[in-house]
């Protein structure tokens, strides 16, 4: 099939402790079902793939996702977010600048 947007949300795991952090442990489980939804809300969901990742590597900026194909990269996202990027992104085609974790 095929997807105008293909959303990986990082749900890597790792030990309590751990310097790194990790998504999992910031809720991000949690942000693929409220993606799910609110791309369902808006009509995109054959349009929309939502699915969870292992690591990203941005583990300081967790939890994380990136969205393909043009490959922007978002950090620190709650629930509460997911509107708002879903509008924006995905309705205007305009990436949610406030979110957008830097190139390296």
């Amino acid at each position: 099939m095929n997807y105008d947007f293909h959303f990986f949300i990082c749900t890597n795991e790792r030990p309590p402790g751990n310097p790194k952090g990790c998504c999992k442990s910031k809720n991000s489980e949690a942000l693929i079902e409220v993606f799910k939804k609110e791309v369902a809300a808006v009509g995109k969901s054959q349009k929309v793939r939502v699915q969870k990742s292992g690591c990203l590597g941005v583990c300081g900026s967790g939890p994380s996702l990136v969205v393909y194909p043009e490959g922007s990269w978002y950090g620190k996202i709650q629930p509460s977010d997911v509107q708002e990027i879903v509008q924006s992104h995905i309705q205007e085609g305009k990436p949610v600048e406030r979110f957008l974790i830097p190139s390296k």
